[in-house]
């Protein structure tokens, strides 16, 4: 069964252990985050951002084109670093000439502050997260058009006679809508603040048990639960989703563990991405 939270005006639904699968999906930007795992309800979004190539979050991405096909969908957008596309195309090239049928895909290769244009005002901006292979975070960002400050004084008639002139009285400026990091370690954090400021930001936290050392995470190049406590009034976020927890923990006792770990402030604000109870899928 698919876990899904609600955070800020976002829906994230999906699947994600740490070292498993990952693969989420928001609907209201129309995009899949990884493809860990081929979900069937997935396949119909044309846009996917795979963030590494580790399997247990792009190994699904030839399944889920072969749903793709059953649907008669064509080829969708998948976004990730620029080091894997290559890669990436030859793997579903053999998966072609094994299926008989095409995996063609529209790659989208991105390095560390690229931005590209999604439709209707919406952009992502990649950065670099910090994995020992090439891994990104993706930010999307909602690019509106404002009346420059020193014009907001203005009466509406002399407004639009500057118009009428051609004079540009607009600005674009950028909101940070939701933010996607994950297999990184806590650097990315210093290297990426805006993340701090991102509406909702999904981030993981692969270990959240206090028996284990922080460094056991970093030597794994994974983020502890304990390094986003020591920096808990940093986060200014309306929404934090957590994600891609360990596996040697149950949903449960992750979820209880980070209710009973986190400053009220901030675990306001949290949500789990984890069932409530039972195991994990799988």
């Amino acid at each position: 069964m698919l876990t899904e939270v609600q955070a800020g005006p976002y829906t994230v639904r999906g699947i994600s252990v740490g070292g498993v699968y990952t693969s989420l999906q928001v609907p209201e930007l129309d995009v899949v985050l990884d493809a860990g795992i081929p979900i069937r309800s997935f396949a119909g979004t044309d846009r996917i951002f795979l963030s590494h190539a580790h399997p247990d979050h792009a190994s699904g991405l030839g399944s889920l084109m072969g749903i793709r096909r059953l649907l008669g969908k064509g080829e969708p957008q998948v976004f990730l670093p620029a080091e894997i596309e290559a890669p990436i195309r030859e793997a579903l090239g053999v998966l072609t000439r094994l299926h008989h049928t095409s995996m063609d895909v529209r790659t989208v290769p991105m390095l560390p502050g690229d931005v590209q244009p999604l439709g209707q005002g919406l952009h992502v901006r990649a950065f670099r997260t910090h994995h020992p292979v090439p891994s990104l975070g993706y930010q999307f960002i909602r690019r509106v058009s404002k009346l420059r400050p020193e014009f907001l004084g203005l009466p509406p008639q002399e407004i639009a006679q500057r118009r009428r002139a051609g004079e540009n009285l607009l600005t674009e400026v950028d909101h940070l809508e939701l933010a996607y990091a994950t297999d990184t370690l806590a650097r990315v954090l210093e290297t990426e603040p805006s993340l701090f400021d991102s509406r909702v930001l999904i981030l993981e936290a692969t270990f959240v048990d206090p028996k284990r050392p922080v460094q056991d995470a970093r030597d794994r190049a994974h983020l502890h639960l304990d390094e986003l406590i020591a920096q808990a009034d940093r986060f200014h976020n309306e929404a934090i989703v957590l994600m891609h927890f360990s596996q040697s923990l149950g949903p449960q006792e992750v979820h209880a563990l980070i209710r009973e770990r986190l400053p009220p402030t901030l675990a306001e604000r949290v949500r789990v991405f984890a069932p409530e109870s039972g195991r994990w899928f799988g």
